[in-house]
Order: C-alpha cells, then sequence, then structure tokens
C-alpha cells in the first residue's frame, strides 16, 4: 500500500479514536466531575506512552533542558482537556466537534504575533471565513450560545496555543518528551484536585474510564503515525472526519440531530481548514530542494 494511503487510514483511525474517547468523556461527565475524568484518562496515558518511548528509542527520549517548556505546554493541555470536556456535558456531540475545529484557525491568526510568522493572505482570509463557520454554529443571541459554546472556544485556543509551542520548540525537544509531559501535567494538576470531586466509579464506569484513556494514547499514537509517513498538510484534513463520528455517535447515543445551521456552519469551517492545509502543502513543495 502507498505510504500517503497508509497515512490517510492511519489518521481516519487516529480521528476515530478520539471521536470514541470524546464520547465516552460526554457519558462519564454525567456523572463524574470533569477533575476525575481527565485524571483516569491521563493516569491511564502516562505509563502508556513511557512504554512506547521505551521502544521507540528509550526512556532516555523523556530526557529535557526545558522543564518550564513541558510545564506550561501540560497547563495548555490542561485548559484544553477542562474546557472541552465541559463542553462536551453541555452540547450535543456534533456540535462541540464543530466549534472545536477552531483550533487550526487559531494557529493561523496566532501565528504573526505568536512566532513572528509571515500569514499569507489566502490562508488569513480563510481562517476568517472558518471563523464566520463558527458563528454560525454557535449563533450569538441564540439558545446555541451559551458556556458550553465559550468553554469549547476556550478548548480550541488552548490546543493551538499547545500547536505552535510545538511548532517553535518541537524540533529542539525529543518527540517522545513533547508528548510524554503534556498528559504528565494534567494527571499531576487533576491529582492534586480530585480529593475534592471523587466520587468511587460503578464497575462499568472503570471499564469506561480506561477506555478513554486507552482511545486517548491510540488516538496520539495514529494520528502521530499518520504525519510520520505522509505529508502533514495532506493528511491533515482527513482530521474533519471526525464531523462524521460525531453525528454518528451523537444520534446513536443520545438521540441528538444538528440543525441544519450546525452542517452549514461545519463546511465552512471544513472548507476553510482545507483550504489552509492545502496552501501549507503547496508552500512546503515549493520550498523542497531542487535538487
Amino acid at each position: 500500500m502507498p505510504t500517503t494511503l497508509l497515512g490517510i487510514g492511519y489518521m481516519c483511525l487516529g480521528v476515530l479514536c478520539l471521536a470514541l474517547g470524546d464520547a465516552l468523556s460526554k457519558w462519564l461527565g454525567q456523572s463524574y466531575a470533569i477533575i476525575q475524568i481527565i485524571f483516569f484518562r491521563t493516569l491511564v496515558s502516562v505509563p502508556l506512552v513511557a512504554l512506547i518511548a521505551h521502544f521507540r528509542g528509550g526512556l532516555g527520549t523523556l530526557k529535557t533542558r526545558r522543564p518550564w517548556l513541558h510545564v506550561w505546554r501540560g497547563l495548555f493541555a490542561t485548559g484544553s482537556m477542562l474546557c472541552f470536556i465541559f463542553g462536551l456535558t453541555l452540547l450535543p456531540l456534533a456540535e462541540a466537534t464543530a466549534i472545536a475545529f477552531a483550533a487550526p484557525l487559531f494557529v493561523t491568526l496566532l501565528s504573526l504575533p505568536l512566532l513572528n510568522e509571515r500569514v499569507a493572505p489566502l490562508p488569513l482570509m480563510a481562517a476568517l471565513v472558518g471563523f464566520g463557520g463558527v458563528l454560525i454554529v454557535v449563533r450569538p443571541g441564540g439558545e446555541s450560545f451559551q458556556w458550553g459554546a465559550l468553554s469549547l472556544l476556550g478548548a480550541a485556543l488552548c490546543y493551538a496555543l499547545l500547536m505552535l509551542s510545538a511548532r517553535r520548540y518541537g524540533y529542539r525537544e525529543p518527540l517522545w518528551a513533547m508528548v510524554f509531559y503534556v498528559v504528565l501535567v494534567p494527571l499531576l494538576v487533576s491529582a492534586t484536585l480530585l480529593p475534592g470531586v471523587w466520587q468511587t466509579p460503578q464497575a462499568i464506569h472503570w471499564l469506561a474510564f480506561a477506555g478513554a484513556g486507552i482511545l486517548g494514547v491510540g488516538s496520539m499514537l495514529f494520528i502521530t503515525l499518520a504525519c510520520r509517513i505522509a505529508p502533514a498538510a495532506l493528511v491533515a484534513p482527513f482530521d474533519y472526519t471526525a464531523m462524521v463520528w460525531a453525528v454518528l455517535l451523537g444520534w446513536w447515543f443520545w438521540n441528538e440531530a444538528p440543525d441544519l445551521w450546525v452542517y452549514v456552519g461545519s463546511l465552512v469551517i471544513i472548507a476553510s481548514g482545507s483550504l489552509i492545509a492545502l496552501h501549507e502543502r503547496r508552500v512546503a513543495i515549493k520550498a523542497r530542494p531542487t535538487t
């Protein structure tokens, strides 16, 4: 199988794992505090990431000379998890997923002020149009515009800051160190706050907590593999297959049926994000040596 098709397959599989993990978190959020959900997700993720790092180069790959960088990245990840799961508990799964798609748009708009990267007119306009799509989904002044929508925008912003920090420092730090501390810091933060919100899980919920953690690592692993064996700009648009899974899972488990405006806004966001990814791919191809 060509590596590009394999990369697309890995990306779709990673997105499926992510969507299933989000559905489990939404379900658990009806009975447990968000802090407890984050604790169990990261409690499963930390040893799995360490195990993968052990087989992918040894635990020495987790060493870092920039501990405070990883603390900040971990706090961005913690904020993203908190805001996203809170939003999941308030909004339908498909609507929450559509709003979360704003993260790549934030990355584009913040590249200039935070990384001093010049943003070409085409991706800049695409990002602005994409935010128009977000407004169509949340409809300020309407019933959908509530704390859940604002929380999900906060999650997208935190995630964008996480990605921008990876872009700036990723080539200076080992890959698995970048991944490991992003799950370790949320584990430590949630463990500190856990005693105040602890509820002993029922038997079926133990499985759900473990499953959410395993699916989180699976999504990270498959998406990383996809970006390693195929151009990132080629596989990135397949991240939007999450919308398909969100609609199906929301309908199946909660009988959620998104209205027309959610679909319209989602299409605008997806088209904008895909245009940005296509532009990045063209720029990358032009930048390759010709010899």
